[in-house]
């Protein structure tokens, strides 16, 4: 048995709009006898007559008027569920779960790019959570996260990508009562003596050896940032951090100095799914990249 159809719903409602056919068919960009015929299959269908029609006038039945709103309340649920489906295609729609070492919160990068993502789609639900470094990827694969904020380099499993959003250079915390606090800069071979707090990244720790030509001895593992710099400021070791962390972290008992030579450079990546079938998930990557490339074009302009 044939069932009633959006067509017949949209068919009813433009001619309830207009109670006029020849109206009604002109914005339905129909034949006006298709129109009819229409009409009077919805009414063969529901077994009421909607409308009384004559050679003058068109009006609406008792069940016309009982069933008009729950045919618009159709229609209207429809356009929203297109609506919806739409921007879920465009991403601006879902959830994100981003998982982001502490330095990209230092950094800012975390910050500007979840702050200006939302703005440009708020209907995207961004959840957060600070994970350890040498878990991303196989959160990634687990699908326990979308993306994830990382500093490089790190291994990663074959699916999954990384975009650099952010470089900086890193430095050296040291105790303040280090002799080489006095320094405006500290060379590598200085520190061939010293005790390294090694925080998740460590390639800062290993370029710095390799460079003053020692094997860098190495203390305790620090963990987070914050942990590495508390282990720095009880004395007795110093640590090679990113240079953003000068910038907003400040903990008594450590200073921070510049490494002597070219700059080693640091970097925050974004890493996500090379075959990420989430639209918005898509969509947020596109975006931190277009970010980071302002950003980096700012940079280069000053």
């Amino acid at each position: 048995m044939k069932a009633l159809e959006i067509a017949h719903l949209r068919a009813i409602a433009e001619v309830a709009r207009h109670l006029h056919f020849g109206r009604a068919a002109e914005a339905l960009d129909l034949p006006p006898p298709m129109l009819t015929r229409r009409i009077q299959e919805a009414e063969r269908l529901l077994r009421a007559r909607l409308f009384h029609r004559t050679r003058r006038s068109v009006e609406l039945t008792a069940a016309g008027h009982a069933f008009l709103p729950e045919a618009l309340a159709v229609l209207e649920h429809l356009s929203r569920g297109i609506d919806v489906a739409a921007r879920a295609e465009r991403g601006e729609v879902g959830r994100i779960e981003v998982g982001y070492v502490g330095s990209a919160a230092y950094a800012g990068v975390l910050q500007q790019h979840i702050r200006s993502f939302r703005h440009a789609h708020p209907l995207v639900d961004i959840r957060i959570e600070e994970v350890v470094m040498d878990r991303i990827g196989p959160m990634l694969e687990a699908g326990e996260i979308d993306v994830a904020y990382c500093r490089p380099p790190m291994a990663m499993p074959d699916g999954v990508r990384t975009q650099t959003v952010h470089r900086d250079a890193f430095l050296l915390a040291l105790p303040s009562d280090s002799p080489l606090a006095e320094a405006a800069e500290v060379h590598p071979a200085q520190l061939r003596e010293a005790t390294f707090v090694v925080p998740e990244q460590e390639s800062g720790t290993l370029e710095v050896a390799r460079r003053g030509r020692f094997s860098a001895a190495i203390g305790p593992r620090g963990g987070t940032l914050a942990a590495v710099l508390a282990r720095v400021a009880l004395g007795n070791s110093v640590s090679v951090v990113p240079g953003t962390l000068a910038a907003c972290v400040s903990l008594p008992g450590v200073v921070y100095r510049p490494i002597a030579g070219k700059p080693i450079v640091s970097e925050v990546a974004l890493a996500y799914r090379a075959n990420e079938a989430s639209a918005t998930v898509r969509e947020f990557v596109r975006h931190a990249a277009r970010r980071a490339a302002g950003g980096q074009a700012t940079a280069a302009g000053n």
